[in-house]
């Protein structure tokens, strides 16, 4: 560079000239408009930036109506005795919450060393966080790894801005930000710290579908967070970052890094010792949580009785509480409820092991199938295919297929022909399109009640596996046709308790007809004659039965039955064809009904015999609590009179006799009391047991699903006997208590009236003089007119005359039918002969071989001659109520 004068002086008068101070005043212009221009900018960008953080604000919740606290809970299901068996959970609620003085210290402390240190410090926003995740995002070139949400911000990112998981992109994300702290500012200025961080501790996602260190708590080391130790605490906390990659069941080799943060954490600030942290990190605490996850029941299924439990509370929060249905099923599934019910677990447990016990069921076990087809042609159109089709395919060409095979074998076989007959070449079977389930046949279910409370003490919906929750309950949902079982229900019943008949009362068991002319059979061969009410009972015996209906009227019965608490009786049903259908009919008594009868319904009705005729609403919880611990619904038993105590102790009477010399003896365990009825349907599609003790009441259905003729038709009292005699087991012995008003007198089996000794015990069959049970007022009054004895001349067979000798004469007794009976019955060949009253001896006669014709007086005994009546009621209660003396019949 030239430094010389000449050059020098070239450059100042370039510096001077005129064209150069023009640039440099515009240069200086541009520059100060710029700078103008910037400022403008910075301040619209700040007041534009200030406007949308304003407007943000100003659109965030309002702090005093929003709700922090967790919202869904747990609901936890107890039995009886108080012991948790089921946790009745939606995704997002499997949570129990604990006060923050059931948390222990070491626990809150691990949250607040490695989630917010500051927390106690700060207003709801950690500044320093802040600016240290800043400056850490910053030094690693924009990562930003550290998060600076403190613990208040974080309980409102799940609890008020619980769709942050839903955020797309850095705007979303910015505005949930700006809104987070401002609430979090807002939130700290109305609620103190602890409560913050007991929400926030009962609100966290800890991993294995565990919300909140209660639930984790149980989850992982299988007991309550206010026992846990400092070692323990430090692997939950270490959980919350990540909860699937810091699960210390799946990976914790990943937990054990960060619980060594979280322990360093709480050395340096001072929350635990030295000598606590050297104990922690020398804690082989993953060991510890190893045993516990294999023990762990993380089934969702839930059992038959808890299927029923939430649909009656449901119910009951509807009907009680006002609930809509989905508010119900909200505070069911996620509402913290504690749902106390009446399951007894060791009954239940013997329920369930008999239920399943193949050696309770017919030697054949066989398989409903149950099936589902998906398949896509070439044109990429979807068929769908069932078992129905499988069933119209194959009863094209046998008309019995049902879809039950005696093996799943044979029905994947068919399966087979199914498709290789219906599929074309060009169709694909779609990814798990194809689906074949088998449910285990014959069927049953049962329930059992104590009859004195209405509760439901254990019920089973089927045999077999429980494929999932709310699935079809035999106990609680279907129904059947009760058959026989109805009997006592629809028509001794009443007939015993407001129509004027006892025990003894006798209808002939001769050929009937309903009234539209179809006639009546019983399940027997034959008709077995005249029988009191207490033998139709023991035998089942249907044409009675039906006699008595027809007499007492099917209005009457219908009537019974609703205060016997059933449902699914109709009184007028339109059906699809167009025809109506009503129970109140004749069959009504033979359980002949529209619908059927669920088993619990049943139940219900014979327990409420067991209890002196108060009728107790089957229930199967007794109180609910809400999440906290406030009584919710008591569940007070519904209860009404059906029958006079009394005419439940007449119907036990008789029903004892069932099982103990009729069709239900199969049932009969010898040690205990036991009164019931059988019922088995037509084609035996249907077969049951309803019986008690003076405990409980049992009730066993058995049958197909699908209406199938039964080839074993007595299991359910195999199953019925094993389950209550081992509930029995322990149990003091107990009778059947008699009423004080009770009555006995010496009755003709065959006239149900007051037996003549020398006559009623001379039928031809054995004695007929047996010892019944009355109500108060119902004693009969008369003598039996139904046996006649008559004097008969063996050599003619004819009445005697005053010339027969004494060594031809022979003491016979007859019976003499009802007015208006007819048709061949077992009483038919010892009926008095027509033509005896008018026949007299003519074979024998005077000296003079004159016969002359005198009858003597007491050749025929009418069995109403005053002279035979005599005093058989005895009003004194009997001290031991053993079952009067019956002529022992067939099962049924």
């Amino acid at each position: 560079m030239n430094y010389g004068k000449k050059d020098v002086s070239k450059k100042a008068d370039k510096t001077s000239s005129k064209s150069t101070k023009v640039k440099k005043k515009y240069a200086v212009l541009f520059f100060k408009y710029f700078l103008i221009f910037l400022m403008v900018v910075v301040i619209i960008g700040a007041c534009a930036g200030f406007g949308i953080v304003k407007g943000l604000i100003d659109s965030a919740p309002n702090i005093s109506n929003i709700d922090v606290a967790p919202q869904g809970l747990a609901t936890t299901v107890y039995a009886a005795d108080g012991t948790e068996t089921a946790k009745l959970v939606s995704k997002g609620s499997n949570r129990e919450y604990i006060n923050i003085d059931e948390i222990p210290l070491c626990l809150q402390h691990a949250f607040v060393a490695i989630e917010d240190e500051r927390f106690y410090d700060h207003n709801g926003i950690d500044i320093i966080g802040i600016l240290r995740a800043a400056f850490v995002g910053i030094s690693n070139g924009g990562k930003f790894s550290e998060g600076a949400s403190t613990i208040t911000q974080q309980l409102l990112k799940n609890n008020v801005f619980s769709n942050w998981v839903d955020e797309e992109g850095f705007w979303d994300s910015l505005q949930r930000k700006i809104q987070e702290q401002y609430l979090a500012v807002q939130l700290e200025k109305t609620m103190d710290k602890d409560t913050i961080l007991e929400y926030y501790l009962n609100t966290i996602n800890l991993g294995q579908n565990c919300l909140g260190v209660q639930t984790a708590s149980k989850r992982y080391f299988n007991k309550d967070a206010s026992e846990l130790t400092i070692s323990e605490s430090a692997v939950i906390a270490a959980i919350t970052q990540n909860p699937s990659y810091y699960n210390p069941v799946s990976y914790p080799d990943h937990n054990a890094k960060r619980r060594e943060k979280v322990l360093n954490n709480m050395l340096k600030h001072e929350y635990i010792s030295q000598d606590e942290y050297d104990e922690a990190m020398a804690d082989d605490v993953y060991s510890r949580i190893s045993v516990v996850n294999n023990g762990f029941d993380t089934s969702s299924i839930y059992t038959y009785f808890v299927d029923e439990l939430i649909e009656q509370v449901i119910t009951a929060l509807m009907d009680e509480k006002g609930y809509t249905e989905n508010q119900a099923y909200n505070a069911v599934y996620s509402g913290g409820l504690s749902i106390y019910t009446t399951q007894d677990m060791e009954i239940q447990k013997i329920c369930d092991e008999e239920m399943n016990n193949s050696d309770n069921y017919p030697a054949k076990t066989q398989y409903q199938l149950s099936y589902r087809l998906s398949v896509q042609n070439k044109d990429g159109e979807v068929t769908n295919y069932s078992e129905n089709d499988l069933l119209k395919y194959f009863q094209e060409s046998s008309a019995k297929y049902d879809l039950v095979y005696n093996s799943e074998e044979e029905a994947y076989n068919d399966i087979e022909k199914f498709k290789a007959a219906t599929l074309s070449e060009d169709d694909t079977i779609l990814e798990n399109g194809e689906n074949a389930t088998f449910i285990l046949e014959p069927q049953a279910s049962v329930t059992v009640m104590d009859q004195y409370t209405g509760e439901v003490k254990a019920i089973v919906g089927g045999r077999g596996e429980k494929a999932g929750s709310l699935t079809l309950n035999r106990a609680t949902d279907i129904t059947r046709q009760p058959g026989s079982t109805f009997k006592v229900l629809s028509t001794f019943a009443p007939a015993l308790d407001t129509a004027g008949m006892t025990l003894a009362t006798v209808f002939d068991d001769s050929p009937f007809s309903y009234s539209n002319g179809r006639p009546v059979n019983n399940y027997y061969s034959g008709y077995r004659g005249l029988n009191s009410i207490r033998k139709a009972i023991e035998q089942s015996m249907n044409i009675i039965t039906v006699k008595a209906l027809t007499e007492i009227t099917p209005q009457l019965g219908y009537d019974y039955l609703l205060n016997f608490g059933f449902t699914t009786l109709v009184d007028s049903l339109t059906l699809e064809d167009g025809s109506v259908a009503s129970d109140i009919t004749q069959p009504l008594a033979l359980g002949g009904i529209t619908l059927g009868v669920k088993n619990v319904e049943i139940t219900a009705a014979y327990a409420a015999i067991a209890n002196n005729g108060v009728y107790t609403k089957p229930i199967f919880f007794t109180k609910i609590l809400d999440a906290q611990g406030n009584v919710l619904i008591e569940n007070t038993p519904e209860t009404h009179t059906v029958l006079k105590e009394t005419t439940s102790f007449l119907l036990t009477s008789a029903m004892q006799d069932v099982i103990t010399q009729g069709t239900g003896g199969r049932a009969n365990f010898g040690t205990m009391p036991i009164a019931g009825k059988t019922g088995t349907t037509s084609d035996n599609y249907d077969i049951w047991l309803c019986a008690y003790t003076p405990y409980y009441t049992c009730s066993v259905w058995g049958g197909y699903d699908k209406n199938k003729s039964l080839p074993d038709t007595v299991y359910h009292m195999k199953i019925w006997k094993n389950i209550m005699s081992r509930i029995h087991e322990n149990l003091e012995y107990k009778e059947f208590p008699v009423p004080e008003s009770i009555t006995t007198a010496s009755v003709c089996a065959k006239s149900g009236k007051l037996a003549v000794e020398g006559l009623c015990d001379m039928d031809p069959r054995g004695s007929m003089i047996r010892t019944e049970y009355f109500a108060p007022g119902t004693e009969p009054t008369e003598v039996c007119d139904c046996h006649v004895s008559a004097t008969i001349c063996k050599d003619s067979g004819k009445l005697v005359s005053d010339y027969c000798p004494a060594d031809s004469r022979e003491q016979k007794v007859f019976i003499v039918r009802p007015e208006g009976s007819t048709g061949e019955t077992d009483d038919s060949e010892y009926e008095l002969p027509s033509e005896l009253a008018d026949s007299i001896c003519d074979v024998h006669s005077s000296k003079t071989q004159h016969n002359t014709g005198n009858v003597p007086t007491d050749v025929i005994k009418p069995s109403d001659d005053s002279n035979n009546q005599q005093n058989n009621t005895n009003t004194n209660t009997p001290a031991n109520p053993a079952l009067p003396p019956t002529v022992p019949g067939n099962n049924e």
